[in-house]
């Protein structure tokens, strides 16, 4: 079983689109202990019924900011370790070294980062591999993925357990 770290991973989506996406990923949160955090502007209401049936009945455990730009959300955490998650960045993910209370950065599902985010300077950018002449992934299954493996570099170095190797 997972056990909640003490200072939990904040997952960052900057204009997320689709409600279905940022519901999965707020379940995701909720069963990880993760903090969810939403960049307008948001391509939907808050309140959409999409949304919340994606969310199923997690809501209640979901810790959620909302910030009016990403400005406005870096200026909240001006210390926070960032991941900047883009199909163009140069470096993996897998050679990241995620620690506890690092903050995991998402685009929309339309554009993903843009410019100004990832040439910002306010975090790291790193991709997700895939094969050659491929776009991009579902931007949940992107947080999924991003988030598993953070989780898994941090969740198991505390009381004398160790990750299991990546494969």
């Amino acid at each position: 079983m997972l056990e909640p770290l003490a200072r939990p991973l904040h997952l960052v989506l900057v204009s997320p689109q689709i409600p279905p996406n940022t519901g999965n990923v707020a379940r995701l949160c909720a069963v990880t202990g993760c903090r969810l955090i939403l960049v307008e502007p948001l391509g939907f209401s808050i309140d959409d019924r999409h949304l919340k049936r994606a969310g199923l009945d997690y809501w209640d455990k979901v810790f959620l900011r909302l910030y009016p730009t990403y400005a406005a959300y870096v200026a909240d955490y001006p210390e926070a370790r960032r991941w900047l998650f883009s199909a163009r960045a140069q470096t993996s993910l897998y050679e990241a070294r995620f620690q506890e209370g690092d903050h995991l950065v998402f685009g929309s599902e339309v554009t993903g980062l843009l410019p100004e985010v990832m040439e910002s300077g306010t975090g790291t950018p790193v991709t997700i591999p895939m094969l050659q002449d491929r776009r991009s992934l579902n931007l949940s299954t992107a947080v999924g993925i991003g988030t598993y493996e953070a989780l898994r570099q941090v969740a198991f170095s505390g009381a004398g357990r160790q990750a299991p190797p990546a494969s």
